[in-house]
C-alpha cells in the first residue's frame, strides 16, 4: 500500500465493527431453528457457526465486487463518505438487535452507502441498474422463493416420513438440521462477510491505497472473516429467540427443510454476485416451513413487525448516513464528532439491553411476550387443506371445553371431547 491515512484507518476499524455487529445480528439466520428444536446446545451451535462463517469468507469475492465496483461511482467518493455509511448501518443493526427484530444487515449497509453517496455527490453517484437488479429485486424475491421452497420441502418431508419410526426419524432430522445449519453458516460467511470486504476495498480505492477495480486484498478477506466469526460466536440471542420461537413453533422436520431451502437460495445468489439478505431468505424459509406443517401456525403479528423493519432498513440507514456525512464535511472535528456520537449511542443501546438480559441460558426457556396469537386467515386456510397431523386430536381434547351440565338429572354428565 502506498499510503494509509488516519481517516482511512478509522474507516477500516469502523467497517470491521460493522462486520462484528453483522455476525451477532445474523447468527439467528443459521442457528435459531437448530437451537429451538434442541438439535444443538446454544454455545455449541454458535461456535460451529462462527468457524463456518470464517471458512465461507474465503470462498468467493463476487458480492464484494458488487459493492466495491458496482453500487456507487468510485470516482469522487471520499473515505469520510464510507465512514458515514457505516455509522448509519451500525446504528440500525444495534437498534433492531435491541428489540429482537431480524432486519437485514446487508440492506442497512446498502442504505448507508447510498445515503452517504447521494449526500456527498448527488443522486448520480448511485448506479440505479445495479441497485435494482442486485439489491432491490433479490430483496423481494429471496423470502418468496425461500418460503415456497421450504413449504414444499416441509410437505414432502412429512409425506415421505409418514411411515418412518418416530424416534429414528427424529434423530435423523436432527442430524440433517445440524448439517443444513452448517450450510447456512457457510453461505452466510460467503455472502455477508464479503460486504465488509467490499466496503473496505472501496475505502482503500477512495483513499488512494488501491487501484480502481482492484479485488479485495488477502488481509481484508482475513480480517473481515475473523470479525464476522467473532460476532457470530458471541451470539445475537435476542434475535435467535424471535427467529426460533417468535415466528412459529418448529419441529426438526421443519427446521431441516427451512435451513436447506435458505442455504440453497443464499449460495446461488452469492455465485451470481447478488447482495442478498440472508435474513430475508431465512425468515421466509422459516415462515414457509411453519405453513408447510399441517396444523402449523405462523405468528403474523411478529412477521408484520419484521416486514415493517425490512421496509424501513434502507431509508433509515440512508438518512442517518446522510446526516453523518453532512457533519463530516466540517473537517476533522466533524468526523470526530460523528465518531463520538457512534460510540456513545452504541454504549447507550448496550446499557438498555442489560435491563433484560437474553443469553444462551434463557434463549430457549424464556416465555414469549404477550398472549399466544390465534391462527390467522392464511394459516387457517393452509391448515384446512388436509387434516391435522397424528397426535393433534389429543391436544385438541385438552383445549375444547366440555358441554355444560344441565339441571335435568336424567341428562348425562359432561364428557371430554
Amino acid at each position: 500500500m502506498e499510503s494509509f491515512s488516519l481517516i482511512l484507518a478509522i474507516v477500516v476499524v469502523t467497517a470491521l465493527a460493522f462486520d462484528f455487529t453483522n455476525g451477532f445480528h445474523d447468527t439467528a439466520n443459521a442457528m435459531a431453528t437448530t437451537i429451538s428444536t434442541g438439535a444443538l446446545k446454544p454455545k455449541v451451535a454458535v461456535a460451529m457457526s462462527a468457524v463456518l462463517n470464517l471458512v465461507g469468507a474465503f470462498l468467493s469475492v463476487e458480492v464484494a465486487n458488487t459493492i466495491s465496483k458496482g453500487l456507487v461511482d468510485e470516482t469522487g467518493i471520499r473515505p469520510e463518505v464510507i465512514f458515514a455509511a457505516l455509522v448509519g448501518a451500525i446504528l440500525w443493526n444495534l437498534l433492531t438487535w435491541l428489540v429482537g427484530l431480524p432486519s437485514s444487515s446487508s440492506h442497512a449497509l446498502m442504505g448507508g452507502l447510498i445515503g452517504a453517496a447521494v449526500a456527498s455527490a448527488g443522486i448520480g453517484a448511485v448506479n440505479g441498474d445495479v441497485l435494482v437488479t442486485k439489491v432491490l429485486l433479490p430483496a423481494i424475491a429471496a423470502p418468496i422463493v425461500a418460503g415456497l421452497a421450504a413449504l414444499l420441502a416441509t410437505r414432502m418431508t412429512y409425506s415421505l416420513g409418514r411411515k418412518a419410526d418416530g424416534r429414528a426419524a427424529a434423530k435423523g432430522y436432527r442430524a440433517g438440521q445440524i448439517a443444513s445449519a452448517g450450510l447456512v453458516s457457510l453461505a452466510h460467511g460467503t455472502n455477508d462477510a464479503q460486504k465488509t470486504m467490499g466496503i473496505i476495498t472501496l475505502a482503500l480505492i477512495a483513499g488512494g491505497s488501491l487501484a480502481p477495480d482492484s479485488d479485495p486484498p488477502v488481509w481484508v478477506i482475513l480480517s473481515a472473516g475473523l470479525a464476522i466469526a467473532l460476532g457470530t460466536y458471541l451470539g445475537g440471542w435476542r434475535i435467535i429467540r424471535t427467529m426460533g420461537r417468535g415466528l412459529t413453533d418448529l419441529q426438526p422436520q421443519q427446521g431441516f427443510a427451512a435451513q436447506t431451502s435458505a442455504a440453497t437460495v443464499i449460495l446461488a445468489s452469492s455465485h451470481l454476485g447478488f447482495s442478498l439478505s440472508t435474513t430475508h431468505s431465512v425468515s421466509g424459509a422459516v415462515m414457509g416451513a411453519g405453513l408447510g406443517r399441517k396444523g402449523g401456525v405462523v405468528r403474523w403479528s411478529t412477521a408484520t413487525r419484521m416486514f415493517v423493519a425490512w421496509g424501513l432498513t434502507l431509508p433509515a440507514a440512508a438518512l442517518v448516513a446522510a446526516l453523518a456525512e453532512w457533519v463530516c464535511r466540517a473537517g476533522d472535528w466533524g468526523t470526530a464528532l460523528v465518531a463520538v456520537f457512534l460510540v456513545a449511542s452504541s454504549f447507550a443501546i448496550w446499557r438498555i439491553s442489560r435491563r433484560e438480559v437474553v443469553d444462551h441460558t434463557n434463549v430457549v426457556d424464556a416465555e414469549e411476550p404477550g398472549p399466544a396469537e390465534p391462527a390467522g386467515v392464511v394459516t387457517t386456510a393452509m391448515a384446512a387443506v388436509s387434516p391435522p397431523p397424528a397426535g393433534a386430536t389429543e391436544d385438541l381434547a385438552a383445549t375444547v371445553a366440555a358441554p355444560a351440565a344441565t339441571a335435568d338429572p336424567k341428562t348425562p354428565s359432561a364428557t371430554t371431547v
